[in-house]
């Protein structure tokens, strides 16, 4: 994914992903998270899941549905409110 702005972020879901991971129950932390979605065949290490939480990565659809898995939410609860 080729980035046309410095200022811009990259995905609407980061900050989401974070809140979600230190909400739940057991504190997931990335490298933790990395390991989940390894388990499910989504090759993502500790610094591109920080890069996703920091909006200077871009997200697949199917990233963010099985991040949701990981995190025991629905990816809809990722998505930003209007």
């Amino acid at each position: 994914m080729k980035k046309t702005r410095e200022d811009a972020a990259l995905n609407d879901v980061g900050p989401a992903i974070r809140k979600m991971r230190l909400a739940s129950k057991e504190k997931i932390s990335q490298q933790d998270l990395a390991g989940r979605l390894a388990a499910r065949g989504i090759w993502l290490d500790r610094s591109a899941i920080s890069r996703i939480e920091n909006q200077e990565r871009g997200i697949l659809d199917y990233e963010l549905i099985a991040i949701a898995n990981c995190l025991k939410v629905s990816p809809t609860d990722l998505l930003p409110k209007s």
